[in-house]
């Protein structure tokens, strides 16, 4: 069955046997989750099974209670969470077996967290895709986030002004959870057809954004410059330490320095793309990267790495962070 997205969720929706919920955003997972639990109460499906596959997880008592599900007429819904997201062998061959079994009186949805590529490709995974409906929870990006809140407040009957959208998403960036919680107060301190302006979202937005290493890396690569500025001011504020930070750049920087020589030997993007582990965003930022940033300068970035590693190990003197703050702007540049 397709992958669809879950913001067409809704609790009419007209239930199919078996879900799938992956995805790393944790809010889009619960609503998810909770969307599909209203439309299962809204369609008789009363009796609901709850089981959490830990390390000491038995698959047999579940596949013994999937099985006799079939034998009363309530109508069921079966959920399965794995929180870590790796079932093993036995969970795999359990949850493939669901899947190829599906039962006319029930519905089950599997819960999982973000997956790596490997369990993706897993048989057990592709016997749940192919068999159930995927909903995966892809991360809102900053660059996407301005339309999601709007999106969200018009579903309230709230409209928001250009530039108070702008200070909105500034704040909540990389906290969606916390986004919500700002329009859900929106909701409830204007009257529905308000339009939102920059003293309201001053007045009620607090400000929780997050930054990661990930955000910091499609800056850089992108070049915009105050971006990572404001990225690093975060980071710093946070108290994230310089060392998985440096790392991540430097291995982007290693990525882009092998994706410039596989390019000069004529090779595709879609050609070195698994090998350089271009996925995601990366896959359309690092060719941009490669044209702006030339070979001298990736190689003299990687040489500053190493010098920033020897600060933060105490083999030289300096202020890493400043050293790797005036780095990944001049990788900006």
């Amino acid at each position: 069955m397709p992958v669809i997205s879950i913001e067409q969720l809704s609790p009419d929706l007209a239930l199919k046997p078996l879900y799938v919920i992956h995805g790393e955003e944790d809010l889009l997972r619960v609503e998810a989750l909770d969307t599909l639990r209203a439309a299962a109460k809204q369609q008789g499906y009363l009796n609901r099974e709850v089981y959490t596959a830990d390390n000491s997880f038995d698959w047999n008592e579940l596949l013994q209670s999937a099985g006799s599900m079939g034998l009363f007429a309530d109508l069921k819904l079966l959920e399965i969470h794995i929180p870590n997201g790796k079932p093993g062998k036995n969970g795999g061959d359990a949850l493939q077996s669901l899947a190829e079994n599906l039962l006319e009186d029930t519905v089950i949805i599997v819960m999982l967290p973000k997956l790596e590529r490997a369990q993706t490709q897993a048989k057990w995974f592709g016997a749940l895709a192919a068999y159930g409906v995927v909903l995966e929870a892809k991360a809102v990006s900053g660059a996407a986030l301005p339309q999601w809140i709007r999106g969200r407040l018009n579903a309230l009957n709230l409209n928001i002004e250009p530039d108070a959208l702008a200070l909105f998403a500034e704040r909540v960036e990389g906290n969606l959870l916390a986004a919500k919680q700002e329009i859900d107060k929106l909701a409830l301190l204007h009257p529905a057809g308000h339009l939102v302006n920059m003293a309201d979202a001053e007045a009620a937005v607090a400000n929780v954004a997050r930054f990661d290493v990930f955000q910091l890396a499609g800056a850089w690569m992108s070049g915009d410059g105050l971006r990572v500025a404001r990225l690093l001011e975060g980071l710093e504020a946070e108290g994230e330490e310089p060392v998985l930070l440096l790392w991540a750049v430097a291995e982007d920087i290693r990525t882009l320095i092998r994706l410039t020589a596989a390019l000069k030997q004529g090779q595709s993007i879609q050609a070195v793309r698994n090998s350089l582990r271009l996925w995601g965003d990366k896959q359309t930022l690092a060719p941009m990267a490669v044209k702006r940033i030339s070979i001298s300068r990736l190689l003299a970035a990687l040489q500053d790495c190493a010098r920033i590693d020897r600060i933060i190990k105490g083999a030289e003197d300096g202020n890493a962070w400043a050293e790797f703050k005036h780095l990944v702007t001049g990788l900006a540049l």
